[in-house]
Formats: structure tokens, C-alpha cells, sequence
């Protein structure tokens, strides 16, 4: 007996437009062998960091003519460590046309802002997740409470609130809230607080042992908390752009 013809749909497939929140990798050097080897440090550092992320290109930063980059060996090399490029921001016409010729189209930020938020290095470097853009003032939301533990591989995102854990955040999980971050547990996970670019948000714990703790795009990762107090109740807030841990209590 031959198998039932299959009804095919009046609309295979349909096409809208939508806004993502994209990283922005800004180029300061134009060699993939400097580039590469020094995010993959980053995952050596901070496990998960960056991993199949979509991200854009910054081409600003480089006064370089088109041959001096080398953008197919780029783009193959930031895939080989699980990073995915999609476009490119900025640069000089030369530099968006050798980049599209390897497979990176423009992308225009949406609502004729300058770029998505970009990764910028700084004492304490750029975030590990993409923040949302900022919400027009006095539109916060509410704040998200989550009572129960973040298992690994879950991500919690509270946008534009504050996030309240209360449980444990571990190792493998990531919470992010556009304004302050509380876990009323251990914090053994990735913690992101400040997703709007806000340098005035926090991160308190009742139990201090982060993979990754960011504020506002600043971060830092396990190895560099050498003046944390591990394993105690801290408050982490920005001082310029310089992390500070301080003890609660």
C-alpha cells in the first residue's frame, strides 16, 4: 500500500523582521593568531564563556588596508573553538567588503543606534553574555524571584529588573538581571548583573564562589578574584571601572 500523499502548506515558510542583542568582538589587532589564541584563554578561564555565541565583528579600531586581514582564517578559527561571527560593524568600506567576501555581511544596529553592545577590554574585562538594550527610564519591570536552585546549562534573565535567587546558583548555570543580582544561596555559577550597561548595579551572595562575576560589561573570572573573600557573603559593585568585593555582614 503506497503512503498517503502529504498536504503540502499553502505557506512553506514566512519571513519577519525581529531585534536580537548581539555581542560586539572589537578587533584591536588584525592577526588571527593574536586574536584567537587569547579568547581561547578566556574559555580555558571561564568555561562556557562566549561558547556558540553569535557575535559581530567591530572593525573600528583597525587602521589596516583590507589584505592586512586575513577574515576567511579568522572566521574559520573562531568557529573551530565554537564562536560563531555573523556580520560586521564599522570600519572603512575596504574592511566591510574583504570581511563580506568571507561571509560577514554588515549588520545595522536597529533603531539607528551606533552598535550593539560591544566587548571593550578594560581591568576587569567584558562580559560573558549579551546585555538587552536599556528600557526608556521609569519603565523597570518588577523584580523576577526565582525560588528554587539553577541547575548547570539553565540561564535565568531578568530584563529590565532585579533578579532574586533564592537558591543556589551552580557551576554551569548563569543568571543575568539588567539591574541588581541577588543570590540568597551559593553563587558557584555565572553571575551578570547590570545588563543595560547600569554601573550601578550589584551582586550580593550569601556564598561567594563565582565561575564569572560582571557588572555593566566589566568581569572578572575565578582566577582573578585573588582579593574576594571566596565562600563568604559579599557585595561586588564598580568603583570606576575597577571590581570591588566587600565582605556583608
Amino acid at each position: 500500500m503506497s503512503a498517503p500523499a502529504l498536504n503540502p502548506r499553502l505557506e512553506p515558510f514566512r519571513l519577519r523582521g525581529a531585534n536580537f542583542n548581539l555581542l560586539v568582538l572589537r578587533l584591536l589587532d588584525p592577526r588571527a593568531e593574536v586574536i584567537v589564541p587569547a579568547i581561547a584563554d578566556q574559555f580555558r578561564r571561564a568555561p562556557g564563556f562566549l561558547r556558540f555565541a553569535p557575535l559581530v565583528i567591530g572593525l573600528d579600531d583597525l587602521n589596516v588596508a583590507p589584505h592586512e586581514v586575513d577574515f576567511v582564517t579568522l572566521v574559520n578559527e573562531l568557529r573551530a573553538i565554537e564562536i560563531m561571527p555573523i556580520g560586521t560593524v564599522g570600519g572603512s568600506p575596504e574592511l566591510r567588503a574583504a570581511a563580506q567576501g568571507a561571509g560577514l555581511p554588515p549588520v545595522r544596529a536597529a533603531g539607528g543606534k551606533d552598535e550593539p553592545v560591544e566587548m571593550a577590554p578594560a581591568p576587569a574585562a567584558p562580559a560573558a553574555a549579551a546585555a538587552p538594550e536599556p528600557l526608556p527610564p521609569g519603565s523597570m519591570r518588577p523584580t523576577m524571584v526565582i525560588d528554587h536552585a539553577v541547575r548547570a546549562g539553565q540561564r535565568i534573565w531578568a530584563q529590565g529588573a532585579d533578579l532574586i535567587i533564592n537558591g543556589t546558583v551552580n557551576p554551569g548555570a548563569e543568571v543575568i538581571a539588567d539591574g541588581n543580582l541577588h543570590v540568597y544561596g551559593a553563587l558557584r555559577g555565572r553571575a551578570i548583573a547590570g545588563g543595560a550597561d547600569n554601573m550601578e548595579a550589584r551582586v550580593f551572595a550569601l556564598n561567594f564562589d563565582p565561575e564569572l562575576v560582571s557588572i555593566a560589561g566589566y568581569y572578572a573570572v575565578r582566577e582573578g578574584l585573588t582579593d574576594a573573600p571566596i565562600g563568604k557573603p559579599v557585595q561586588v559593585r564598580l568603583i570606576g571601572e575597577n571590581m570591588r568585593f566587600d565582605r556583608l555582614g
